[in-house]
């Protein structure tokens, strides 16, 4: 990957709505969402979201397709990782070292155990 390709993705997850979008996409897996529950679920209106989705779609983050009258939109994870390429290759200064993408356990705070 490319400087240039590397501060384009960055850019892309660099909004709130965007992000949201993307971390939902990245949970959902290979096949996606319909743009529709996306929007739902986000709770966003469809103009809104068109211009996100776009926004990641031009990054490469995420791909398209179009099943009916829907576009599912899913992530790119060849895309992400090699982002996540790009920004870990000196790691360590190029040392062996752990993995840099394990994902992290993410443990409740108090007010999700107690509402549990």
């Amino acid at each position: 990957m490319k400087a240039d390709d590397a501060v384009t993705a960055l850019s892309a997850v660099a909004h709130e709505h965007r992000l949201a979008v993307y971390r939902m996409l990245v949970k959902r897996g290979p096949q996606g969402l319909p743009a529709g529950e996306i929007a739902s679920r986000l709770e966003l209106p469809p103009s809104s979201l068109t211009f996100h989705l776009q926004q990641l779609l031009r990054a490469g983050l995420v791909t398209q397709r179009r099943l009916g009258r829907q576009l599912i939109y899913a992530a790119d994870f060849a895309a992400m990782n090699g982002l996540l390429a790009y920004l870990t290759e000196n790691c360590c200064g190029g040392a062996a070292c752990a993995p840099a993408c394990e994902p992290a356990v993410v443990k409740p705070t108090r007010t999700q155990r107690r509402s549990a």
